[in-house]
């Protein structure tokens, strides 16, 4: 078994044989490999790239240009793909020593992760934009043009495990430290993604403090800097406001479960499941509680608001699977992950004519189609699919 390295059929040596790897000796193979290091411009991808040539793999750094028009300088912590960040990357790779290159993937980012974060609330519907990216961009275009380039594999700064078991299949697992896991946003990645991914991260049980120090004693700049935040191509954070400006104002109301107006909106976009602030509702709850978002409707243009128990959540249908390793077969138990940072929830899930069916074994809140659902057997990812409809507690009980 190998934990976080690539390592083809035809290969016996690996990056990263099991628990080999500390935070500061990564273990070198003796067959090294040729490795793109994706450097978005922060600390984790750089330690990343770090640790990839420490341990003996032929290293380039690239830093991916996703916007066409980068600001100068970010807001805050927001975002990463601006014109500091690429030297921020380069910088970081020039003390590494490895060699290092920007490629202009904006018109494919473009298309692929903000028109479709766009759409997709425009039919009402909550994406992971983050999620899409690692699917379409970074393990798609990035590993296809680097593949072609005759690399092996491409490291990431995630905190995600790949192991390799000893008849060849790859699983892709949660990180060692589960307060800085991200196997959620990569259970986008098949078989094929898997065997060239390198995630030299997801090994460290340490905190992001030992990170930041690890970086500082390999000389790296970026050492001090904030994580980035939110949505990377909405700088200034205000997803409402960016959305506006891409589709424009449109007036609706705001409706109870009983079809009563109790509010006016600018567009129902703005809105998600569960959400509770900023419904801006002039009619109080005839109870004295607070509402949430129940339904978005782009078809009227009609939010629908209630209390937050008319949220649970028995069952769902979701969309396009995508499975990290074999597809099961028959209903089996698992656990699932709703969002980036959620907790996990048991669960029963079915592959039915192509679709995901999951029932719950305690209802849940805020789930949202559109939103993609991960799931686990234990650590290991078992693939992920993209919420389309929902069964709630509710409705059940008047059926």
């Amino acid at each position: 078994m190998i934990v976080n390295g690539y390592a083809p059929a035809e290969v016996p040596a690996a990056p990263y044989p099991v628990r080999a790897m500390t935070s500061q000796t990564p273990q070198r193979t003796s067959r090294p490999l040729r490795v793109l290091a994706a450097m978005s411009g922060g600390v984790d991808s750089a330690v990343a790239a770090a640790r990839a040539a420490e341990a003996g793999h032929d290293v380039t750094g690239v830093h991916l240009a996703l916007s066409a028009n980068p600001q100068s300088f970010r807001t805050g912590a927001r975002g990463c793909c601006t014109i500091e960040d690429s030297r921020d990357a380069r910088r970081a790779a020039d003390v590494i020593g490895i060699p290092f290159y920007v490629w202009d993937l904006a018109e494919r980012f473009r298309e692929d992760v903000v028109e479709d974060f766009v759409a997709e609330y425009e039919a009402g519907r909550t994406p992971n934009p983050c999620l899409r990216c690692n699917e379409k961009i970074k393990f798609a275009a990035l590993l296809d043009k680097a593949l072609a380039l005759g690399f092996d594999a491409v490291c990431t700064g995630h905190y995600a495990q790949v192991i390799v078991n000893e008849d060849g299949t790859r699983e892709l697992h949660r990180a060692s430290d589960m307060a800085k896991d991200q196997s959620y946003v990569l259970g986008v990645l098949d078989d094929r993604q898997l065997a060239h991914a390198m995630f030299p991260l997801g090994d460290t049980v340490t905190t992001k403090d030992e990170i930041r120090a690890e970086a500082e004693r390999r000389g790296l700049a970026v050492a001090k800097k904030p994580d980035s935040h939110d949505i990377c191509f909405i700088a200034d954070g205000d997803t409402q406001g960016f959305l506006a400006s891409r589709l424009g104002k449109a007036e609706g109301d705001i409706v109870d479960e009983s079809g009563e107006v109790v509010g006016t909106h600018e567009g129902a976009y703005g809105f998600t499941i569960g959400q509770r602030k900023g419904l801006r509702i002039g009619t109080p709850a005839p109870d004295g509680k607070p509402r949430y978002v129940l339904d978005i409707s782009p078809v009227n243009n009609t939010v629908t608001v209630g209390p937050a128990a008319s949220l649970d959540v028995t069952a769902l249908t979701a969309v396009k699977p995508r499975w990290c390793g074999a597809a099961p077969s028959g209903p089996g138990a698992y656990t699932a992950q709703l969002r980036a940072h959620g907790d996990e929830t048991p669960v029963t899930a079915e592959l039915v004519d192509g679709e995901l069916r999951v029932s719950f074994a305690e209802a849940v809140r805020g789930v949202a189609p559109g939103q993609a659902i991960v799931l686990y057997d234990g650590t290991r990812v078992v693939g992920s699919a993209t919420i389309a409809s929902t069964t709630r507690a509710a409705t059940a009980a008047l059926a």
